[in-house]
């Protein structure tokens, strides 16, 4: 079930975030601006980052889960988008993705994953710890909040939604499968998205998005294009490399045109190593800055 948050609540949740964190830098989003009006700041994204982690552990079904949904919230209010939540249940936890709308026209689903995941199981040292999730989970968050900020809905001649996923990251544990949010949102969508791009891991510092092989191969070279064009050959490599199950699966499953944009030569990966100290403003910056201009080009 689709829940719309009214503005009154979105701005006590803007309220009470205030009281507790420092700023982070946004602007309203004004539908008559002429483009460009903002770049997309990588050290932006990397603050965003640092805010979620802080949260502690997003582990589906935890006040930090909570709160850090409620922050994305917030903040995609404070950009001018219209917010909305789908919430249901599984194995008796909550589950909560959000929803940031904007624009009109054909859809384009941009996603991420919000929650971490409960054990550390490839940490030979603390593998009952939770993972702290800078990489998985915090950076993808963080490029589409701060793309939020900067992107020209109307200059995309798209409606763009927002989709930040719940419940992503407990596959294989508990009895659990993976990607529980995304396949709720891609079963309940009435309509055909015209594309759906996922940014999962993005902002390792030693930074090497290859090509996945399940990705759409069309949307696929679109954007590694754009990449090249923007001299970030060096880091989108047109190479294919990576079979990755992600957010981007049960799009594809409905025959939709699907993309995982992922960085999975990452060592501290499901680890206690998963760290802000291992994530680059830069990286952050090159994943960002792509979608903004494939998107606000491709109109």
């Amino acid at each position: 079930m689709t829940l719309k948050v009214p503005g009154a609540l979105a701005m006590l949740v803007i309220i009470l975030i205030s009281c507790t964190a420092a700023p982070v830098q946004t602007a309203v989003v004004s539908p008559t601006a002429v483009a460009p009006r903002f770049q997309f700041s990588g050290q932006n994204a990397l603050d965003i980052v640092v805010r979620q982690v802080a949260f502690g552990p997003r582990i589906t079904g935890t006040a930090q889960n909570r709160q850090t949904g409620d922050y994305i919230l917030a903040s995609l209010s404070v950009n001018g988008w219209e917010t909305s939540t789908q919430e249901f249940m599984y194995f008796n936890t909550p589950i909560r993705n959000i929803i940031g709308t904007k624009g009109l026209g054909s859809v384009v689903v941009l996603g991420a994953h919000y929650d971490t995941r409960r054990r550390a199981d490839r940490d030979s040292g603390h593998p009952e710890q939770p993972v702290p999730g800078a990489n998985d989970g915090a950076s993808g968050v963080a490029t589409l909040l701060e793309l939020s900020r900067v992107l020209d809905v109307t200059h995309t001649g798209k409606q763009v939604r927002m989709v930040f996923f719940d419940a992503e990251d407990n596959g294989d544990l508990d009895g659990w499968q993976w990607l529980i949010g995304s396949t709720y949102y891609a079963n309940s969508l009435t309509v055909t998205p015209t594309a759906v791009v996922v940014t999962d891991m993005i902002g390792d510092i030693q930074q090497d998005i290859y090509l996945e092989t399940n990705s759409t191969p069309v949307l696929r070279k679109q954007i590694w294009s754009v990449a090249e064009s923007l001299g970030y050959d060096r880091y989108f490599i047109p190479k294919v490399r990576w079979n990755m199950t992600d957010d981007h699966t049960p799009f594809l499953k409905r025959g939709w045109s699907a993309v995982d944009i992922i960085d999975f030569d990452y060592p501290d990966w499901h680890t206690t190593q998963d760290t802000p100290d291992k994530i680059g403003a830069e990286s952050l910056q090159r994943v960002g800055r792509t979608l903004q201009v494939w998107l606000e080009g491709n109109n």
